[in-house]
């Protein structure tokens, strides 16, 4: 498995979460394709675990740069999508910005709606 199939993978993780409101590591365990991850394991694993840590902060990351967007309010594949990248912005140094966004705009492209991947990337830009 590489890195973009992990991410992607992990952003059907964090949907899952958001749909039984259940931010907890352990939800991971509950996906079999998990544990067939091999090289990308760790990679997902840390990427779920400062999610859950960190999921007010990112929350709130989210609102103050989604100008008029609360994530109350953004469709939840959007939703999923932007939480993963803002944590990978902000809690996985090893990672660089500009990949964070491009792959959250592919997966925007992918599975949300024509303004998605533009909303996606206005978001994304402006987060330190």
């Amino acid at each position: 498995m590489n890195r973009k199939e992990a991410r992607e993978f992990a952003m059907q993780v964090v949907f899952h979460m958001e749909i039984h409101r259940d931010f907890s590591p352990e939800v991971l365990m509950k996906f079999p394709k998990y544990e067939e991850m091999a090289n990308q394991k760790e990679y997902v694993k840390k990427l779920i675990d400062r999610l859950c840590e960190n999921i007010e902060v990112i929350n709130d990351t989210l609102n103050e740069h989604s100008k008029g967007w609360p994530v109350t309010r953004m469709p939840k594949t959007d939703l999923a999508i932007a939480r993963l990248a803002t944590c990978e912005i902000k809690y996985l140094e090893d990672i660089p910005k500009a990949v964070s966004i491009n792959e959250a705009v592919e997966l925007a492209k992918a599975y949300g709606t024509d303004s998605s991947a533009k909303f996606i990337n206005a978001v994304l830009k402006n987060i330190e």
